[in-house]
């Protein structure tokens, strides 16, 4: 049984909340939710909770640090768990990923992500990311304010059949079969 710590990315506050750059918080409470993690407890600079998906010990951090700070919310929790770099999986929005598909990348750059850009800093970037998109606004003068926009309204059903996805095949992750995984997110997208 290993023991996997599983960061969702977001910004902290009600104000935040159902902005497209916070679906890694998305992911990481549907998570929680689904496979009854223990209460929500303040610790690593952040919102911390334990539980298990299928054999493995997982533990879900949201950093409240701000996105651009996330690294060192992570970096303490992985320190203290005495954690390799392998047992790292970020969930977080991705621009280069049409909205909704989801993929899973090992290691690579940050493409602009500032909170992938602070993990990699304090940890370097040989981690699991779990890639969430949100589509491009179509001119990088629009980035800034369409990752910090909310979701809309026709946007909702498929955001929650995205979630709910990830959080019901979370246990393929959990075993390291990341083709599975996807495929089978992809898959209860399509019904």
């Amino acid at each position: 049984m290993a023991t996997q710590l599983w960061v969702g990315l977001g910004n902290p506050g009600p104000q935040y909340a159902m902005h497209r750059h916070n679906v890694g918080f998305m992911a990481c409470d549907i998570i929680a939710d689904v496979h009854r993690f223990g209460p929500v407890q303040k610790k690593f600079q952040g919102w911390f909770q334990e539980g298990r998906i299928g054999r493995d010990k997982v533990l879900l951090l949201k950093p409240a640090t701000f996105m651009n700070e996330s690294g060192r919310s992570v970096g303490e929790a992985m320190r203290f768990f005495k954690l390799d770099l392998d047992a790292l999986t970020v969930f977080h929005d991705e621009l280069d990923l049409a909205p909704f598909k989801v993929k899973v990348k090992q290691g690579g750059g940050h493409a602009g992500h500032n909170g992938l850009r602070s993990i990699g800093q304090h940890l370097g970037p040989d981690y699991r990311r779990v890639r969430i998109g949100i589509g491009h606004p179509g001119h990088k003068d629009r980035v800034n304010g369409y990752v910090l926009g909310n979701y809309a309204k026709a946007e909702m059903d498929p955001l929650a059949g995205m979630l709910g996805a990830i959080a019901y095949e979370a246990e393929r992750l959990a075993e390291g079969d990341d083709a599975r995984f996807m495929n089978d997110v992809a898959l209860r997208q399509q019904d």
